[in-house]
């Protein structure tokens, strides 16, 4: 359906112009719920955490019930010590006087550059904004998507319905992403949002369990950012019976949720510094999830394949190398692999050798927007995805000078 995080009942959002790095757009968001939300997480793992992360996570574990969350672009509160962590408490301390709540239902982020601190008195006049703007139309989630926004070149949303029972439930995100892109979670960052009445316990579950198969299978340059977070809230103002785990409504809601977040996940990796196309790797007949996996992470995290990509080049040698050398094992002599898009489909190799093809019909099939990858490994019948984007000069241009 139309719509990202305000799509839910009971759900508003707003966004603000408060000049913390860029001075031609908003760079502010809110997202506010009318009654207190279970909370789920998953955060980045690299050692080295913002302070966002270590606020969200301490508020996502104690059980504090969220009504808000506060999202700065422009600098990533990264890297900032006590100070940083202070500002997180301003922060929320601000945003639960403007809001009427308390100061623990108040969830942070922040993306953009590394080191710099928060220009406090800005993002304290920009709460006040949100405050006073937020609204439950599509158009206040739409703008706190394009709040976020750093490098990227489009907002990021989505939105479905799901029928548990007899009721229908909601569930929205908004999403950004376009370089420092390689989440191994459970600078990203993924705000879901639904009506469901959900346990806890189930919330947490279904995020942590589909983040493996979406947000953790995308790469954009293989740096994993200090940011990465994705929060999702459930404030069960659709009224259903409660979700738990283990039931046939929790798969069901678990459904919804998955094509949120693949929805978003593909939008960032589709979206990366300098990107032409989004590239897809498939892996079938796998004999384990797992080694499917392995190989599709490979093959679009290659540099090398991400180049020929971008210059619409069918060289395949380098997919099969990058499979080579991904730590699962398979037999390429068993290996077909096909190209294909909107253009069509091609088969370039069977069993591990190469088939005579068209170069100019290979060429336009890599000219596409959105461009995939098929390798066969004919060893059982699992399937995986990976997500990527072609390598261009573009983004060297972009991260040559971030800071400036």
């Amino acid at each position: 359906m139309e719509g990202g995080v305000t799509a839910a009942k009971g759900f508003e959002a707003a966004a603000a112009a408060a000049g913390i790095k860029y001075q031609d757009r908003t760079d502010m968001a809110l997202i506010y719920s009318e009654k207190p939300c279970r909370a789920a997480g998953t955060f980045t793992t690299n050692v080295v955490k913002a302070a966002p992360v270590k606020w969200d996570r301490q508020v996502v574990e104690s059980g504090h019930r969220p009504q808000a969350v506060i999202v700065n672009s422009g600098i990533a509160n990264a890297c900032t010590g006590e100070e940083g962590m202070r500002y997180c408490e301003e922060t929320a301390k601000e945003a639960a006087n403007a809001l009427g709540i308390e100061k623990k239902a108040v969830l942070v982020g922040s993306t953009g550059v590394i080191g710099m601190q928060l220009p406090m008195e800005r993002i304290k006049e920009g709460i006040r904004s949100l405050a006073a703007a937020k609204t439950s139309g599509l158009s206040g989630g739409t703008a706190a998507a394009e709040a976020i926004m750093t490098t990227d070149t489009r907002k990021k949303e989505a939105a479905v319905t799901v029928e548990i029972g007899d009721t229908v439930v909601t569930i929205g995100g908004m999403a950004k992403g376009s370089g420092m892109i390689h989440p191994n979670m459970c600078t990203m960052l993924a705000f879901i949002t639904t009506d469901a009445k959900i346990s806890r316990k189930a919330l947490q579950a279904a995020l942590s369990e589909d983040v493996q198969d979406t947000y953790n299978m995308i790469s954009v340059d293989g740096d994993t950012s200090t940011n990465d977070t994705v929060l999702l809230l459930a404030n069960g103002e659709a009224g259903n019976p409660k979700i738990k785990y283990g039931t046939w409504e929790y798969e069901a809601f678990k459904a919804g949720l998955h094509a949120v977040n693949e929805t978003l996940a593909k939008a960032i990796a589709g979206d990366g510094e300098g990107a032409t196309a989004l590239f897809e790797a498939k892996v079938v007949n796998a004999d384990t999830k797992e080694q499917a996996k392995t190989l599709a992470k490979s093959i679009v995290c290659s540099n090398l394949t991400k180049a020929a990509i971008a210059g619409h080049d069918a060289n395949w040698g380098r997919i099969l190398c990058a499979m080579g050398y991904s730590g699962a094992q398979f037999d390429p002599e068993k290996v077909d692999l096909y190209f294909e898009s909107s253009a069509g489909r091609l088969k370039i190799i069977e069993n591990g050798v190469a088939l005579p093809y068209s170069e100019e019909q290979a060429t336009e099939i890599l000219s596409q927007p959105e461009v995939t990858a098929v390798a066969d490994i004919k060893e059982g019948d699992v399937e995986a995805s990976a997500w990527g984007c072609d390598l261009t000069h573009g983004y060297i241009d972009i991260n040559a000078d971030y800071r400036s």
